[in-house]
């Protein structure tokens, strides 16, 4: 199958917003990994490509795994100093949490959670729609060596 081309950016926040749903599959997080790939390659982000695979990878498949949503949406926004990827789902009372860590942690789960961490500038999650919560968005944001862009 081919890379995943990015689509037309949209004006967002001081940078370009990118866009991608896919249906919860196992195919999901590898069709995630090639979108967001792809974007950061041609946006100037080579350097976090690498990076940006493994979270995004983590998130969705998270996505997949831990909720009962039949899509999931990337949305990727980058500018000058940094990009920032979302990961949105339609469960928002499902939330992810690092695993313990350490020699003695006996969980199996959330150790991709760890990862991200020790990659990210930073992350974190946001649930949307007010008293009725429609989804969830569990983002991170790389940046730039040097970067002093604001956190998302």
């Amino acid at each position: 199958m081919p890379p995943v081309t990015p689509p037309t950016p949209t004006p967002h926040h001081g940078g370009e917003s990118y866009r991608l749903t896919v249906p919860s599959t196992d195919h999901a997080p590898r069709l995630a990994r090639e979108f967001v790939a792809s974007l950061l390659d041609v946006s100037g982000y080579a350097p976090l490509v690498d990076d940006a695979r493994l979270c995004v990878s983590e998130l969705v498949t998270n996505a997949h795994r831990h909720t009962r949503t039949r899509q999931i949406r990337v949305e990727a926004v980058v500018n000058r100093k940094q990009a920032t990827v979302y990961v949105c789902d339609s469960n928002p009372w499902a939330l992810p949490a690092p695993g313990e860590a350490g020699p003695g942690a006996v969980q199996e789960g959330g150790q991709g959670l760890r990862l991200v961490e020790s990659l990210a500038r930073a992350w974190g999650l946001t649930i949307y729609g007010g008293c009725s919560p429609a989804y969830k968005a569990v983002w991170f944001t790389l940046a730039r060596r040097g970067g002093a862009g604001a956190v998302a």
